[in-house]
């Protein structure tokens, strides 16, 4: 018998981790972006390729795999609000978008979700340690 997780949404005891570990995440990703972006810009002079890079990112590897390279990292995942499942490739590609836009992360309710997160169904997590 498998057990699921109960979904963050009706979840009374979900806890999300901390702004250092989310922010750390962000530096990481925001990193691999700007040597990503090297290769088909100046990242220095086009502003627009990380942050393109960045959204890609974001909805590929949320949308397969619930986590970033700086998510896996610090030990973060992005799930679906309302089942803990992975958001897919559409809803990660709008969350990268309106992250890209910066407000919306920085207007945040009592679990953490920023508008971005609320728009796109979405909750940064804890990830559970490697076996």
């Amino acid at each position: 018998m498998s057990h699921r997780p109960v979904p963050p949404a009706t979840d009374p005891d979900f806890t999300p981790p901390g702004l250092g570990r989310r922010f750390g995440a962000l530096v990481i990703d925001w990193v691999l972006c700007l040597l990503v972006s090297n290769f088909f810009a100046d990242p220095l002079t086009d502003g627009w390729a990380p942050v393109l890079v960045l959204v890609v990112e974001y909805a590929f590897f949320l949308g397969l795999f619930a986590q970033t390279p700086g998510m896996y990292v610090t030990r973060i995942r992005c799930l679906s609000w309302t089942d803990g499942g992975r958001i897919g490739i559409g809803r990660a590609l709008l969350r990268g978008l309106l992250l890209a836009l910066v407000v919306p992360a920085l207007i945040m309710d009592d679990k953490r979700r920023g508008v971005h997160d609320r728009l796109a169904g979405s909750v940064i997590a804890p990830a559970p340690r490697p076996a």
